[in-house]
């Protein structure tokens, strides 16, 4: 299919998602960036935020990701990520569990980048709260 790219998002329990996609907005840890298909080679750790996928047909999905990798090529996205949960389907109670979890972290965090990660995911699942 022109104007596409394969996209896979896969945790540790399983592979998320597996699709053609026409655009994936991805949280790096040097700040979002947009994959469209031709991208040139890249490989970015991800910061715990949300992925927004454009599919062919144009309509949008939305995905929390708790951290990660992202490898590039120009037709294809892999990411790997700790965790992924779909936005549209977290409730309060979800989000509220997440963010008591992303707080935790982030109390106990030994060292710079574990509290930088930490407070990223505080801060994204604030967001989500609203």
């Amino acid at each position: 299919m022109a104007g596409t790219f394969k996209f896979e998002l896969v945790t540790p329990e399983r592979m998320a998602l597996s699709e053609d996609v026409a655009q994936v907005v991805v949280p790096g840890v040097e700040g979002e960036f947009t994959v469209l298909p031709g991208h040139a080679p890249v490989i970015s750790a991800l910061r715990p935020g949300v992925i927004e996928v454009v599919l062919p047909d144009a309509s949008k999905t939305r995905i929390f990701v708790k951290g990660g990798f992202a490898e590039v090529d120009a037709d294809r996205l892999i990411v790997l990520a700790e965790r992924a949960m779909d936005v549209e389907t977290m409730d309060a109670a979800g989000i509220a569990a997440e963010l008591q979890s992303a707080e935790a972290e982030l109390a106990a965090a030994s060292d710079d980048a574990s509290r930088l990660a930490a407070a990223s995911a505080v801060e994204r699942l604030k967001a989500l709260r609203g």
